[in-house]
C-alpha cells in the first residue's frame, strides 16, 4: 500500500507540496546571503560591519617593531571604522601561536592579524604547521617594509662592519647574538649573517625584540640584528653601537648608516614586510572594508610621518590591497624556502 497522502482535487500530493515549500525556503535563505559560500564571493557580509570592537592580534612582544607598526595604524583605522581596535599580544613559536589563533577564529572581520615576513618563513621552519598561509588567511594588504640594523652593545670592541666580521670569527664560542626566536626577522636576519661570515653564532632567543634589545642596551647579549622601528631611537641616543642597515639603499633617517653592501657584507640584505590577514572565511566585502581603512591609515600624516622617523615608509597605494599582498606572500614563500633549507634550520610544532 503507498503510504503517502491520497491526491486531493487532482492537484500535486501534499508531501510534494511540502518538498517545494521547503527547497523554496533554502533558496530564499541562500539568497538573503545566508550560505557562506555567498559571503565569500562578496555577498552582504558587510553590511552593519563593524558593530562592534575589533581585536588586532600582534604576533610579539608589546614593544617590538610589529607592534609599534600595528599601533600606528590603529588608531585611524579604528576612526576611518568607526569602532574600537584593541590591539592584543599573543606571543611564541615565531609568529605561529598568534597565527593560528586568528585562522581558527570567526570570519566575521572582528579578528585581525598583523604579521611580518614570518608568515612567509614558517611553512619551511614549521613541518608541522597547523595553518597554511595561502589557503587559510585572505590578504588585506602590505603596509610597510622595514630595514634592519646590525647593532651591537655600546662596549664591544669592534667600530665597523668589517671589523664586526673579524671579531665574531676570532670569538665564535663567546659571541651572542640575540634574536626573537624560530621564525623571527632577527633570526633569518641572523642566518643571512651567519652564511656570509661563515660562523656558527651562540643565539640567545627572547620572546621579542623589545626585550632582546633591553638586554642588549644593558649589556647582557653582545649583537643583533633588528627593524628600524625598534632600534632608530636608540642609535640616535647613542645607548648602542650600529654598524649597517640592510636594504640597498641608506635610510633616511640614519644617513650616515651605511648599507651592508656598503659595508662589505652585501649578501646580508632584507627588509621586513608587514601585511594585514583575516581568516579565509571572511566575506570579501567586510575585507574591502579593511583595506580601506589600513589605506586611509597609511595616508595619514602623522602615521606618515612617524613611519619615516623610523625609517619605514608606508607602502604604496598599488600595495595595499588584497591581489599585491597575497603575490608578495607567494613571492616570500618561494624565496626562503630554499634558504631555510639550506641553513637546515627547523622547528617543532
Amino acid at each position: 500500500m503507498d503510504p503517502r497522502p491520497a491526491r486531493s482535487n487532482g492537484g500535486p500530493p501534499s508531501w510534494l507540496v511540502g518538498v517545494v515549500a521547503l527547497a523554496a525556503g533554502s533558496l530564499l535563505l541562500a539568497g538573503c546571503g545566508g550560505g557562506g559560500g555567498g559571503e565569500d564571493a562578496g555577498g552582504s557580509g558587510a553590511e552593519g560591519y563593524p558593530d562592534r570592537e575589533i581585536a588586532f592580534i600582534v604576533p610579539f612582544a608589546a614593544g617590538g617593531p610589529t607592534d609599534t607598526v600595528t599601533r600606528l595604524v590603529a588608531e585611524p583605522m579604528s576612526a576611518k571604522l568607526g569602532q574600537q581596535i584593541v590591539v592584543r599580544n599573543v606571543e611564541g613559536a615565531g609568529g605561529t601561536v598568534a597565527a593560528g589563533e586568528v585562522a581558527n577564529a570567526d570570519g566575521d572581520g572582528y579578528t585581525v592579524l598583523m604579521h611580518h615576513i614570518g608568515m612567509s618563513t614558517a611553512p619551511a621552519l614549521y613541518p608541522n604547521l597547523a595553518y597554511k598561509p595561502l589557503e587559510d588567511f585572505k590578504t588585506v594588504g602590505l603596509v610597510t617594509t622595514v630595514p634592519m640594523t646590525i647593532v651591537a652593545r655600546k662596549d664591544l670592541e669592534p667600530n665597523t662592519l668589517q671589523e664586526l666580521v673579524t671579531y665574531v670569527k676570532a670569538n665564535a664560542d663567546t659571541v651572542t647574538y640575540a634574536n626573537a626566536g624560530i621564525g623571527a626577522a632577527s633570526q633569518l636576519c641572523g642566518l643571512l649573517i651567519e652564511k656570509a661570515m661563515g660562523v656558527d653564532l651562540t643565539e640567545v632567543p627572547y620572546d621579542g625584540t623589545g626585550p632582546a634589545l633591553t638586554d642588549l642596551v644593558g649589556g647582557q647579549v653582545d649583537f643583533m640584528c633588528d627593524q628600524t622601528t625598534n632600534t632608530t631611537g636608540q642609535i640616535k641616543a647613542d645607548k648602542v653601537k650600529a654598524y649597517a642597515v640592510t636594504t640597498p639603499e641608506r635610510v633616511e633617517a640614519l644617513p650616515d648608516l651605511p648599507t651592508t653592501a656598503e659595508a662589505g657584507l652585501e649578501s646580508v640584505e632584507v627588509g621586513v614586510w608587514h601585511g594585514v590577514y583575516v581568516p579565509a572565511e571572511t566575506p570579501d566585502d567586510v575585507v574591502a572594508k579593511i583595506t580601506d581603512a589600513l589605506a586611509t591609515a597609511l595616508t595619514d600624516q602623522a602615521v606618515v610621518t612617524k613611519l619615516a622617523e623610523l625609517g619605514a615608509p608606508p607602502a604604496q597605494a598599488a600595495d595595499v590591497t588584497p591581489e599585491a599582498h597575497r603575490q608578495k606572500l607567494q613571492e616570500q614563500i618561494d624565496l626562503w624556502a630554499p634558504i631555510i633549507k639550506e641553513a637546515g634550520v627547523t622547528a617543532g610544532g
